[in-house]
């Protein structure tokens, strides 16, 4: 016997005194339900989600849910008026008995009961209202970009307490792999319209791009038959001095019809320019230490960053991961140890607070007010990697309208915000890109965009984030910071990170090896190494261990069978490198095993 649903709209219209954001919308959410909310920043699924919540009224239709059954909405600001402690909101709505609850989710999320309602950050009364819900446990959850403000391994205990659960819920968020561990079923808000599907969040992009694809056929079907009409309907005056009129109707109606679709939004026009290009040395650093009073930051660090590395950090929230990239660029002094940097840098940031937007100007302003983009005597022009451009052509290209250009910045999302702050750092040339939590609040398209583009570029990359997906697709190397100064490098992304940290296969074997060079050996007359080879042979496992995560990549990047034609010359350089890569393994390998049984005696 069929379940009857948790929620159910009907429907549902809604506008906000413009064009609607919904229209004949339906859908219903049943026990158990496990779905994804995705779509572009702008297309209304927070709103909907609202609906969803009770929170926001529609202008016509009905919302029902089932008797007795709760819903919880993850409020992305929430209002704290009347409690002192983040754990009082968060325990505002459970039993005496049940505040024990709290303590248990603030230690998986990571924050503060204790901590002071007036002095919380943003991020903090994010994380208590997040809190309150998983608590409170209602048998349908609304999440809207819980990950948002959650470090790698807050993200992995959220994840893990939702596979667990029984409870519904419905997920707004930009983060790939939590979406694709998660979800069962896709709701798409498109243009007004929701599709849904029973499938999960990793069928997403293929189904958007078949829905897509579909629409381009039959528009083009349309404006054939529409040009074959028009034809007729003027030849036929020379031939016919009475035209069929019903023809002319049907033309009209087909123009109406083809008036009356909705185009779809495009992809902002992001690019970053090298410039001119730094030093093959980037950044070197050695035996780096830092302490802030008894807490230590980092120790004995070593690192080399080469031009057009992407190296990203990683590790939990108050680690010190921007520290020490402050350190890498000069801006904080170590304790201990040395930094060079290469010649001819020219760096860029972009920052994770916002603190570069002031949120009381406007869109226009926050461009013309930076005296790097500033045109003399062009109040109405910016200057972009070196020629003028108008304002709102520039705003356009990052997919703001022109009325937002004169509206203040506090009036956007936070991905318009981060789109905002992208056009500026976009607008300048630079060939070292600091990029401390980018991917907050972008959407899956833009940041696909912002991934490519990131691939493209001719310059080196810091990079800061929690998405791992992201951080998957874009590192080279990473740095996990995981506390008390451990910082440790690594070869490739976050999979590659956590692979060589549980000894997959391939790391097994450079395990082997290691292990084969940390036995005691003899002095060189015994084994008949230099100082050189023997320096080599300490090199080599993880020299290898990086060629093989480099390897992984592009193998991946490669498995994609559209890549060719989609993009033939990122298909030939993908190809040309692993070939490199794939040579230089083997090299490093036999030199390894020479070296070995030289050592050997």
């Amino acid at each position: 016997m069929a379940r009857a649903p948790l929620l159910q709209l009907s429907d549902i219209a809604l506008t906000f005194g413009g064009d609607p954001v919904f229209e004949d919308l339906n859908l219903s959410i049943q026990p158990g339900d496990r779905t994804a909310l995705v779509g572009r920043n702008g297309s209304g699924k927070s709103t909907l989600m609202k609906v969803m919540a009770g929170l926001v009224e529609a202008d016509t239709g009905t919302r029902v849910a089932a008797p007795g059954v709760s819903v919880g909405y993850m409020e992305q600001d929430p209002t704290m008026a009347g409690h002192a402690t983040l754990g009082d909101y968060a325990a505002s709505d459970l039993d005496v008995g049940e505040a024990y609850k709290i303590e248990m989710v603030a230690e998986g999320l990571k924050f503060d009961p204790a901590r002071d309602v007036a002095v919380a950050s943003g991020g903090e009364r994010r994380r208590a209202a997040l809190a309150k819900l998983m608590a409170e446990a209602p048998e349908l959850m609304l999440l809207d970009e819980p990950t948002n403000h959650l470090d790698i391994e807050a993200i992995g205990w959220l994840e893990t307490t939702l596979a667990e659960t029984r409870k519904a819920f419905v997920l707004i968020s930009h983060d790939r792999a939590f979406l694709t561990a998660l979800t069962r079923a896709t709701l798409w808000v498109d243009r007004g319209a929701v599709r849904r599907q029973e499938r999960g969040f990793d069928a997403f992009e293929a189904w958007r791009d078949k829905v897509w694809d579909d629409e381009d056929v039959a528009r083009h079907k349309l404006n054939r038959k529409i040009k074959a009409e028009a034809r007729w309907a003027v030849e036929g005056i020379s031939a016919r001095r009475k035209r069929n009129m019903g023809r002319v109707r049907a033309l009209q109606d087909l123009r109406a019809e083809r008036a009356a679709q909705i185009k779809r939004q495009g992809t902002a026009a992001m690019t970053f320019e090298g410039g001119q290009a730094s030093g093959r040395k980037v950044i070197e650093a050695t035996g780096l230490a830092k302490s802030y009073d008894d807490k230590t930051i980092v120790r004995d660090l070593s690192v080399t960053v080469q031009r057009g590395d992407r190296v990203a950090f990683v590790g939990p929230n108050g680690v010190g991961k921007t520290t020490v990239i402050k350190m890498l660029l000069g801006e904080v002094e170590p304790d201990e140890g040395t930094i060079k940097h290469g010649t001819n840098l020219n760096i860029a940031v972009f920052d994770q607070a916002r603190a570069a937007l002031n949120p009381d100007v406007t869109l226009w302003d926050a461009l013309t007010d930076d005296p790097e983009m500033r045109v003399s005597g062009k109040a109405d022009q910016i200057m972009v990697r070196g020629q003028p451009k108008h304002v709102v052509g520039y705003l356009k290209e990052f997919l703001f309208d022109d009325a937002q250009a004169r509206a203040p910045v506090r009036s956007l999302s936070g991905g318009e915000k981060a789109r905002l702050l992208l056009a500026r750092l976009m607008a300048r040339e630079s060939n070292l890109l600091v990029l401390d939590e980018p991917t907050n609040d972008l959407d899956i398209e833009t940041l696909d965009l912002l991934q490519d583009i990131l691939g493209d570029y001719q310059g080196t990359v810091l990079l800061v984030s929690h998405d791992r997906d992201f951080l998957d697709r874009v590192a080279t190397t990473t740095i996990a910071m995981e506390g008390d100064g451990r910082a440790t490098v690594y070869a490739g992304g976050w999979s590659d990170y956590r692979a060589q940290r549980g000894e997959t296969r391939a790391e097994a074997t450079v395990q082997t090896i290691r292990k084969d060079k940390a036995k005691p050996k003899a002095d060189k007359a015994t084994t008949g190494l230099s100082f050189t080879e023997k320096h080599r042979l300490d090199a080599l496992p993880d020299e290898i261990a990086r060629l093989e995560a480099e390897i992984g990549k592009l193998e991946t990047l490669l498995a994609d069978p559209d890549l060719f034609t989609r993009e033939p010359v990122k298909f030939q350089k993908a190809t040309d490198a692993l070939v490199e890569r794939q040579q230089k393994l083997a090299a490093a390998e036999d030199e390894w095993l020479t070296l070995e049984d030289k050592a050997a005696g």
